[in-house]
């Protein structure tokens, strides 16, 4: 499980972006504060950071013509298994939404892409 870096959402392919929002999905619902190394950092912040998230790939979804259930816009929903939030406190959008999505950041999601034969444009 891995949160790519915000910079290359737009430029993922097929498989990665679906990925990404099943594993937003997970994440957001009975996967919170499930220790996995490479997403830890997210827990030390509001879910709403993470729905932020997802928001900008799910946009991303619908430009490239994919149909995202319209319920995971709604920042307190955690899936159809998973009790909602009763109300999460909204907070400003930050860039990065990750303060650890940093170039160094960005390099590693990078070379984790090229080590799956995908070689993504400068950003």
């Amino acid at each position: 499980m891995r949160l790519w870096h915000e910079q290359l959402i737009h430029q993922l392919p097929r498989q990665q972006l679906l990925g990404q929002h099943r594993e937003l999905a997970a994440l957001r619902g009975n996967g919170w504060g499930k220790n996995h190394a490479t997403v830890n950092y997210v827990f030390k912040y509001s879910p709403y950071k993470l729905y932020q998230f997802h928001v900008l790939v799910m946009d991303e979804m619908q430009l490239r013509g994919y149909h995202p259930n319209k319920i995971w816009y709604d920042p307190n929903y955690r899936g159809q298994f998973c009790p909602p939030y009763d109300h999460l406190t909204p907070i400003a959008l930050t860039t990065p939404i990750y303060p650890e999505h940093n170039a160094s950041y960005l390099a590693e999601c990078v070379r984790n892409l090229a080590a799956k034969g995908i070689i993504m444009p400068t950003t």
